[in-house]
C-alpha cells in the first residue's frame, strides 16, 4: 500500500504527532539532563526504539527524529564543559533516522527529522555558520529519505528563517515550529509577526513546541490563526505544548525552564490524560491539524489526542481494543461502572495529592543559560 504523505494526511484531516523523546530517555536513564544530546542513538539504541515504538502504538502518524541537538555546533558547545562529544553528527542522525524507520514501519506512520537551532547564531548573530550548519544536517536527512523535515524549538524568527530558507532547498514538506510565550520571540517579536514570518518563508507548517503548556499554547494558536487570517495565508497549523502545567511561567521567556522544579521535580505538574483530550479537542477546533507533544508528553498522552480524533481520523490506534478511552468497556468494578465514561472524566477536577506543596511555584531565572538553546 502506498504511503500517503503529510501534506495529503493533513488535507484529509488531523495528523497525530509524537510525543517527548529527550525527557523520557532521560527518566529512564539514557539521556544525560539538562544537556539533552542524542548520543543514546548510538549508545543506547534499544531504548530510543521502544519509546518509538510506544508512540506508533498510542496512535502517533509521524515519528520524530531523536536528533534534538544533534549539529555540530550544539553538541561542540553543550558538552564543551563535561565530556568530549564521542560521536560524529552525522553518524548521529544517520542512527536516529535509522531507529524512526524502524518504529514508522509498524504502523505506515511517517518520519519527520528534526533540526536545532544554532549556538553561534544565538551568542554572534552569526548567519554564516548557522546556516552551515543547518545545510549540513538537513542534506543527512534529506539522504535518509524523511519523509518531512522539521525547524522546532527555535526562539528567534530571524534564525528560524535562515533555517526555513535551507530546507526549501530540497523537495520535501517543511515545518517550522517556534517555542513562542505571550511575549513572543527572545527579542520581543510579536507573536503575531513572528506567524506571518513563519507562513511567509514558505514552509507548510507552521506553528509552536515547548516552553508553554497547553492553555498558553492554545492562547498562542489563536493569536497566530487571528494574525494570518488577517493576512489571507493559510499554512497548516501544528501545536506541541509541554506536558506540564506551568502558569506560573506564562510571561516568563524562558517558559517553564525558569521554574524552581525544572528538570527535576516538574512530575506533580504533568497533564492527566482527560486534560489532554480537552486539548486535542480545542486545538483541532481552533483549526490546528498537526497535533502532538514536546517534553512531557508521554505516550499515553499521545493515545489521548489519538483516541479523541478518533472519528476526525477515520481511525484508531494500535492499543484501543486493550485500553479504549475512558474505560469503554470495563467490568462493573471499582475502576468501570459510572467511571467508564466520558462524562465522568471530563466533569472530574482532579486532586494534586501533595498537601505541603503551594499550588503554583515562584519562577526564577538560573544563570546556566545553556538550557535556553
Amino acid at each position: 500500500m502506498e504511503k500517503k504523505g503529510i501534506l495529503e494526511r493533513l488535507a484529509q484531516g488531523p495528523v497525530v504527532g509524537d510525543g517527548s523523546m529527550c525527557f523520557i530517555l532521560e527518566r529512564r536513564g539514557y539521556v544525560r539532563p539538562m544537556l539533552w544530546t542524542p548520543e543514546a542513538v548510538l549508545e543506547h539504541p534499544e531504548a530510543v526504539l521502544q519509546l518509538h515504538r510506544e508512540y506508533v502504538r498510542a496512535g502517533a502518524d509521524v515519528i520524530q527524529t531523536a536528533s534534538y541537538s544533534a549539529n555540530e555546533e550544539r553538541l561542540s558547545y553543550l558538552n564543551s564543559d563535561n565530556v568530549e562529544v564521542a560521536h560524529l553528527t552525522s553518524n548521529i542522525n544517520e542512527a536516529a533516522c535509522s531507529l524512526a524507520r524502524k518504529a514508522a514501519e509498524d504502523n505506515n506512520c511517517l518520519i519527520c527529522a528534526g533540526l536545532s537551532p544554532s549556538p553561534e547564531y544565538r551568542e554572534n548573530a552569526d548567519e554564516v555558520a548557522a546556516r552551515n550548519q543547518f545545510r549540513k544536517q538537513a542534506q543527512i536527512f534529506v539522504e535518509q529519505n524523511v519523509d518531512l523535515l522539521l525547524a522546532e524549538f527555535f526562539g528567534q524568527i530571524r534564525e528560524l528563517e535562515i533555517c526555513a530558507e535551507e530546507l526549501k532547498k530540497h523537495n520535501k514538506p517543511v515545518a517550522v515550529s517556534m517555542r513562542l510565550g505571550l511575549h513572543g520571540d527572545t527579542n520581543g517579536v510579536s507573536v503575531e509577526e513572528c506567524a506571518i514570518r513563519m507562513a511567509k518563508t514558505g514552509a507548510d507548517i507552521i506553528g509552536t513546541n515547548c516552553c508553554f503548556d497547553i492553555n498558553t499554547s492554545l492562547k498562542i494558536m489563536e493569536k497566530i490563526k487571528t494574525a494570518l487570517d488577517e493576512e489571507g495565508l493559510s499554512p497548516y497549523l501544528m501545536c506541541q505544548p509541554l506536558g506540564f502545567h506551568c502558569p506560573d511561567a506564562e510571561s516568563c521567556p524562558m517558559g517553564y525552564t525558569e521554574l524552581p522544579e525544572y528538570p527535576f521535580g516538574l512530575e506533580p505538574r504533568s497533564m492527566t490524560r482527560m486534560e489532554v483530550h480537552k486539548f486535542a479537542r480545542a486545538a483541532f477546533d481552533l483549526g490546528v491539524r498537526y497535533i502532538g507533544g514536546c517534553c512531557g508528553f508521554e505516550p499515553h498522552h499521545i493515545r489521548a489526542i489519538a483516541q479523541e480524533l478518533n472519528k476526525e481520523r477515520g481511525k484508531s490506534p494500535p492499543v484501543e481494543k486493550i485500553a479504549p478511552a475512558f474505560g469503554k468497556g470495563a467490568s462493573k468494578s471499582a475502576v468501570g461502572g459510572e467511571r467508564a465514561s466520558r462524562e465522568y472524566w471530563y466533569n472530574l477536577t482532579t486532586a494534586t495529592g501533595r498537601p505541603y506543596s503551594p499550588a503554583l511555584s515562584k519562577p526564577f531565572v538560573r544563570s546556566d543559560e545553556k538550557r535556553f538553546l
